[in-house]
């Protein structure tokens, strides 16, 4: 899709950025990831007036040019470096209207770039509600750059932030806001000359960055090295010296531009309402209160739908066994391909819901106060603050929350993070605990609010997180360095949810569920449905001739007569094979053959288990009485005792195994990619499958 101009956009963290690119992009964009390096790279296309159409790039929030972290290097590589793919012409700097002098920072550095630049100063309805009045002419005139006022959030100013994207000058003509080559002026225009820079700003950077930056050759960086030493430069006092100059231009831009009304109240808003929601008792008590009614809603708000989308399945199920030829293709589209994709769209309104809160706790600015909150505790188990943010991502998935460690300077905070984040209940689980949580825990309400499956899952939800923290404490006497990390986090004003984002994260993710899930599931069905399907030798033979002697055939009903063929081909399949193979194993845990089959196909992942349960009994059940798997499930027998197989025993070592157990391929291969070395991955497998055993055994014993 070619466009007529490239847009990145830069910006602080907390600035609006990711709603602007939201705003300007809609449905229309894509993430992938920064060439050589594992950071998401999220573009996507804008329509402007006259037809013309621009690719933006979001580029990753930073405060400043100078990265604390990989994703802050990939902002400066990819506006200098010019034989980068992604350098765009164009960048437009977003800057918080109600915080300026801290957004400055990053604008003063990009504009000595020589990029061309537009201003969008966001959130200017929080600016007019704190009484900050910008003179927005004059600050354009002294910026030198075209400043458009907009409310990403309200989409106020987007159409003039259009028109400015669409006449913005292709060279830069804003003059320099310091003068840099007075920071260092021998050795700025001797790399100028030698690396064949012709920006000092850039040629400074260089001098700062050398040694991390991809676009230089290693002859290239130890020359820049050599002029270093030779000129005796030191990158820190060059750094705040550079800073002090930067904010000197800020004040004076801001004492001339903008003007804040005096009023008689200090506080503001959201710092009254953090004195209740970050207390250090009631904060907590009241986010086990939100997680609380998150986890009741997801049960009761999904009800209704899930049981339409079950009914569905069911009906389709049976009219295509009425339409379709019987044999082994109606069977494996229906009992295979059907069966197994049936037991988890049901699931799609708790995953819609589980994530439409999320966005909205993201939206608020309440998620960040969570991350505050737990820095506390957090630092008593030996790791900071910012490993809130992946084990609360953690959430929704695993795979990014891993990918977001990458912010964390530390190296042994990072570490125990990713080893311990699969811990915490991924939305992948969440299928598993609320079909087994139905079978086993009552659907009433205790003290005419709380209902009992919503507890139940609550439960399963703290316990994984408390889970997560006992690990880490235990990993920090294992894992030794000596460094200390540091944690220092912005907190965003308090706002009102943007439904429409709401709206589109639900969307997204429930489609991400579909799309990622569906093929698994789809995979998993027809080679189970294969395995489940034939067997051995001439097994199934000899159990078709053994049903066709008279004692059976006079005994037993046809519908029974049919079960009971199924029943012994499943057991005598290949899959049943390889489910007796390792029952021995799992026995203790209270699983039978069929809960293992389920377990080996799950380790790709966690959500497969309920599709292999749906498939295994659409291969063992009657054709004739098509059910959900919920119904299959809760009328399976054991053999061997006469009782239901999905007792409260059984059900909850299941839920004790999936919340340890390491099943998710993808996982693991992110905790590859992430540390560069498999002893981290088989490790963290080796450990959660331990700790999945002994959790199981001692519930499934104790509850018995």
């Amino acid at each position: 899709m070619d466009a007529d101009i490239k847009v990145a956009l830069v910006g602080n963290p907390n600035t609006g950025k990711s709603t602007l690119f939201n705003v300007l992009t809609g449905l229309n964009q894509k993430i992938g990831n920064f060439p050589g390096v594992t950071v998401d790279k999220k573009t996507g296309f804008c329509d402007l007036p006259d037809r013309r159409r621009a690719q933006i790039i979001d580029l990753p929030g930073t405060y400043s040019l100078y990265p604390k972290s990989r994703d802050e290097s990939i902002v400066f590589s990819v506006l200098a470096d010019k034989s980068n793919p992604l350098r765009p012409d164009l960048a437009v700097v977003i800057l918080d209207a109600s915080n300026l002098k801290r957004n400055l920072l990053l604008y003063t550095q990009v504009a000595d770039l020589k990029i061309p630049v537009v201003v969008a100063l966001n959130m200017m309805d929080l600016a007019r509600k704190a009484d900050i009045v910008i003179d927005v002419d004059a600050f354009a005139q002294k910026l030198g750059v075209p400043v458009v006022p907009i409310a990403a959030r309200k989409g106020e100013g987007i159409d003039k932030l259009k028109e400015a994207i669409m006449y913005a000058n292709k060279f830069a003509l804003q003059e320099d806001t310091i003068d840099v080559e007075a920071i260092a002026p021998q050795l700025i225009a001797q790399i100028g000359e030698e690396i064949e820079v012709d920006n000092p700003y850039f040629a400074l950077q260089l001098a700062h960055q050398h040694e991390t930056l991809a676009f230089l050759t290693p002859e290239q960086s130890g020359r820049i090295e050599e002029l270093e030493q030779q000129h005796s430069f030191h990158s820190q006092k060059a750094q705040a010296s550079e800073t002090i100059a930067r904010y000197n231009f800020i004040n004076d831009l801001l004492y001339d531009t903008v003007t804040k009304k005096e009023t008689a109240q200090d506080q503001t808003i959201s710092n009254r309402i953090d004195k209740v929601l970050t207390h250090k008792t009631f904060g907590f008590v009241i986010f086990l209160a939100i997680l609380l009614f998150i986890f009741q809603s997801i049960f009761a708000w999904s009800a209704y739908p899930m049981k339409l989308i079950a009914d569905f399945f069911v009906w389709a199920q049976a009219s295509l066994h009425g339409i379709l030829p019987s044999g082994p293709l109606t069977s494996l589209v229906v009992d295979g391909v059907l069966g197994g994709l049936s037991g988890v769209m049901v699931f799609i309104p708790q995953i819609a819901i589980l994530f439409g809160f999320i966005s909205i706790l993201e939206d608020t600015g309440y998620m960040s106060r969570v991350t505050f909150m737990m820095d506390r505790i957090m630092r008593k188990v030996g790791l900071n603050g910012k490993s809130v943010v992946p084990l609360i991502g953690g959430f929704a998935c695993a795979v990014p929350s891993i990918m977001s460690t990458r912010n964390i300077e530390n190296w042994k905070d990072r570490m125990i993070t990713i080893m311990v984040t699969p811990l915490v209940t991924c939305s992948a689980r969440l299928p598993v605990y609320t079909l087994l949580i139905a079978l086993v825990v009552p659907n009433r309400n205790i003290w005419w609010i709380f209902n009992l499956q919503g507890l139940a899952l609550t439960g399963m939800y703290i316990f994984s997180l408390v889970s997560a923290v006992a690990v880490a404490f235990v990993m920090k006497h294992l894992i030794r360095a000596r460094e200390r990390g540091y944690f220092i986090m912005e907190l965003p004003v308090y706002r009102m949810p943007r439904w429409k984002n709401v709206g589109l994260s639900m969307y997204e993710r429930a489609k991400s569920f579909v799309v990622q899930a569906g093929k698994v599931i789809v995979a998993v069905a027809v080679i189970l449905w294969v395995l489940a399907s034939y067997g051995p030798g001439d097994r199934f033979d000899r159990i078709d001739q053994k049903y066709k002697q008279p004692q059976y055939i006079q005994q037993l009903k046809p519908n029974d007569l049919q079960h009971a063929i199924a029943s012994e081909k499943l057991e005598n399949s290949y899959a049943g094979l390889l489910g007796h193979t390792i029952e021995p194993v799992i026995r203790p845990l209270g699983f039978d053959w069929k809960i293992g089959i389920a377990l080996i196909t799950s380790f790709a992942a966690r959500e497969v288990f309920v599709g292999t349960m749906a498939t295994i009994y659409s291969v063992d059940g009657d054709a004739e009485k098509i059910e959900s798997v919920q119904e299959k499930m809760h009328q399976a027998i054991n053999p061997l005792t006469g009782g239901p197989v999905f007792t409260t025993a059984v059900a909850f070592s299941l839920m004790m195994f999936y919340a340890f157990a390491m099943q998710c391929a993808s996982t693991m291969a992110v905790v590859y990619r992430e540390t560069k070395n498999w002893r981290w991955p088989v490790a963290q497998f080796a450990y959660m499958t331990g700790l999945a055993y002994i959790a199981s055994f001692i519930t499934y014993h104790l509850l018995k």
